[in-house]
């Protein structure tokens, strides 16, 4: 049960509720579930890099393999999570907004909320994965929950402020490494070590993932005022523009730089990678919202006639935080030095993998939808944020955003 409208902001006796699954609209759950399967991609590669230091492109497939990777999906679908992480908190303050609730109240349960996505990110990290974006993004919604309040405008602008920001620093530290030959370090072998590694890039990734978060996180804040993934059919002719010119975007403007890694372009320099990686990071961002808005069609088109495949996606993204961790326990099943201790080089053979895993989850996703249960992740964030109870209601946005 949610609030009905006639609560009002001091009514004490009404208790904070998410809002239950069948309430959730289509198009939310089908990007994320689409996307887990990027975000796997991503991962895959990142331990390509931690085990063996710098691709062995060895073959044809596997020149193909990181070509296409940088162009379709390294920055570009973390910034489509953020986007999502932004309008589902969004859509937690109108929510309450339209029921009453006046914005200190609001405000002290998103604060709840960010401060338990910290602690479950800083759980993942030391255990599991250095990478971790609950934090950064449990660290965004405490820093930055006012810009709920913002008009479009001043969103709008805040966000053309910062977008240069985000891709000088993913520029610097490319050309940083291309000029240091430096990169990712290697994963050292052992839990001890393989902790104390975890925590020390973290420290330094979640500086930059926080800064790559905030421009598409305020576009989630727009996009969600508008509800353009809740109601797609009413906003058609702007999902096709952002999905046909935005992904064609992100290709090219990752072109550069994946004929660079993929060993096509022998002679770039520093400067070179310095143009390429912030080109690469600001198209990120068009192919982003090109994805989601694409998905926002797609849903149009299949919402109230969802076959197997639309609910199995529909599920997974329903319990994406669960399945984003249960990721993670995956890589360090496969690729932790105390576990199987897989020594993975090929970029292609980890595509593989990544695809592998990612529909292992769909279908336990898939399983769970048909049994009735709950993401267990997304129960745990859920009781700890409204309360005793709240397991049982559901959330439009999952615990990832």
């Amino acid at each position: 049960m949610t609030h009905t409208s006639t609560a009002g902001p001091g009514t004490a006796s009404a208790p904070d509720r998410p809002l239950p699954l069948d309430r959730r609209s289509l198009a939310p759950d089908l990007a994320r579930g689409v996307m887990l399967l990027f975000i796997a991609l991503a991962h895959t590669h990142l331990f390509t890099v931690f085990i063996g230091g710098p691709e062995n492109i060895a073959t044809a497939a596997d020149q193909l393999t990181v070509a296409g990777t940088t162009m379709f999906v390294d920055l570009r679908s973390y910034p489509m999570f953020a986007a999502l992480f932004g309008y589902g908190l969004a859509q937690i303050h109108r929510r309450r907004s339209e029921q009453g609730y006046a914005w200190p109240r609001t405000r002290g349960l998103l604060r709840r909320r960010g401060l338990w996505l910290i602690v479950f990110g800083l759980a993942h990290t030391v255990l599991l994965f250095p990478a971790d974006i609950l934090a950064v993004y449990g660290l965004v919604t405490l820093l930055l929950m006012g810009v709920l309040r913002l008009r479009d405008r001043t969103l709008v602008i805040l966000a053309a402020l910062w977008l240069p920001v985000a891709a000088a620093v993913h520029a610097l530290v490319a050309s940083d490494n291309a000029l240091t030959g430096g990169g990712m370090p290697l994963m050292p072998d052992g839990f001890a070590n393989e902790l104390l590694f975890r925590l020390t890039l973290f420290a330094v990734l979640a500086v930059i993932m926080f800064i790559s978060t905030l421009v598409p996180f305020m576009i989630g804040v727009l996009a969600a005022r508008h509800r353009l993934l809740e109601r797609p059919h009413e906003h058609l002719r702007l999902l096709r523009t952002t999905a046909f010119v935005g992904i064609p975007l992100a290709a090219l403007g990752g072109l550069p730089l994946a004929l660079d890694k993929a060993g096509v372009w022998t002679d770039a320099t520093p400067g070179d990678v310095l143009l390429t990686s912030g080109l690469h990071q600001v198209s990120g961002y068009a192919g982003a919202l090109g994805y989601a808005a694409l998905i926002g069609l797609i849903a149009v088109r299949f919402t109230g006639r969802q076959g197997p495949v639309t609910n199995a996606l529909a599920a997974l993204g329903q319990r994406s935080m669960t399945f984003y961790l249960a990721q993670s326990v995956a890589w360090a099943v496969l690729f932790s030095s105390y576990t199987l201790d897989v020594h993975l080089t090929s970029p292609a053979v980890g595509v593989g993998i990544a695809v592998a895993v990612w529909l292992t989850t769909v279908l336990l996703a898939d399983l769970m939808r048909r049994r009735g249960m709950r993401g267990p992740a997304e129960v745990a964030l859920r009781r700890l944020t409204y309360g005793g109870g709240a397991g049982t209601g559901g959330s439009r946005g999952s615990g990832r955003g």
